[in-house]
């Protein structure tokens, strides 16, 4: 049995900051992959990306990560730009990738399904149905709200959310994307909205402010932790969600695993690239 596994595109990423411009990896998956490199869970991720970017995935499989690969006629290229604030970006979207179709997948079987679709039909709802009959179901709602105008891209409300909210167990959404999705600028009444619609736990990120947590009726507030620098904060909201789900699946309560997921997110965020520390460093401050 499988503790986590995460499904997404790997993209190719151009993030473009006052300090430099970079070219890397990058996409839900390729986070999610590089902070469970030292994890003590068993983890696989499900990715597709193009035959001429093979390499990231080979990379990552010798670096000890399991890896399904599923073809696709390319891969997802993003340009990211930021201001002096890391917490908002401009997006345009240069090339896409096949969606992922639910005949393809490998037969895993795991106790949360981690679900990070980078464009709108990128993971089809009959996937997500299907996911939430063999474990919990873990969504970044961010891809189901990205649409493609003119190679920019542009935030919608998603139009299946009702009929597959209740299929989700976990979802995470940056405070933009809950405004997009539920109509509401207070978090709390945002966060109360989606789990009426049938989510068990809700996390709102809310980047340099920390983020929010409801579950059960309870709101549990997680601080933002000081970086030592601002470098990158491309993949900081799925570095937290890996260690979050880390913690969740070895038991831990929200407001121990939300810290512990603030604290790789901030260590994130001082670097270019992906969290690459390993456990023995990190401590929840």
């Amino acid at each position: 049995m499988i503790d986590i596994c995460a499904i997404g595109h790997i993209s190719l990423d151009e993030v473009i900051t006052p300090l430099s411009v970079k070219h890397m990896p990058g996409g839900t998956a390729f986070y999610f992959a590089k902070t469970l490199l030292h994890a003590d869970i068993n983890f696989k991720l499900v990715t597709a990306l193009g035959l001429q970017e093979y390499q990231v995935v080979d990379d990552l499989r010798q670096e000890g990560s399991s890896v399904y690969t599923l073809p696709s006629k390319s891969t997802v290229y993003f340009q990211n730009k930021y201001s002096d604030d890391q917490n908002h970006r401009q997006q345009r979207v240069l090339r896409q990738a096949s969606p992922f179709a639910v005949a393809q997948m490998p037969a895993v079987n795991a106790k949360v399904y981690h679900l990070g679709p980078l464009l709108a039909n990128d993971i089809p709802i009959e996937l997500i149905e299907n996911l939430s009959k063999k474990g919990s179901v873990s969504l970044d709602i961010q891809g189901y709200l990205r649409h493609v105008w003119h190679n920019k891209v542009v935030y919608r409300d998603w139009a299946d959310k009702k009929k597959v909210l209740p299929n989700v167990s976990i979802l995470k959404a940056n405070d933009h994307e809950m405004e997009v999705v539920t109509g509401r600028k207070n978090v709390k009444e945002g966060a109360a909205y989606l789990a009426d619609m049938g989510v068990r736990e809700v996390i709102i990120t809310l980047g340099s402010k920390g983020s929010l947590i409801y579950t059960g009726g309870i709101f549990y507030t997680i601080p933002a932790f000081k970086p030592t620098a601002v470098v990158d904060a491309t993949g900081c909201g799925d570095t937290y969600m890996a260690g979050y789900l880390w913690k969740r699946v070895q038991g831990q309560d929200v407001q121990e695993a939300g810290e512990f997921g603030a604290t790789l997110a901030t260590r994130k965020v001082s670097s270019s690239g992906p969290y690459t520390e390993t456990p023995v460093s990190v401590q929840v401050k």
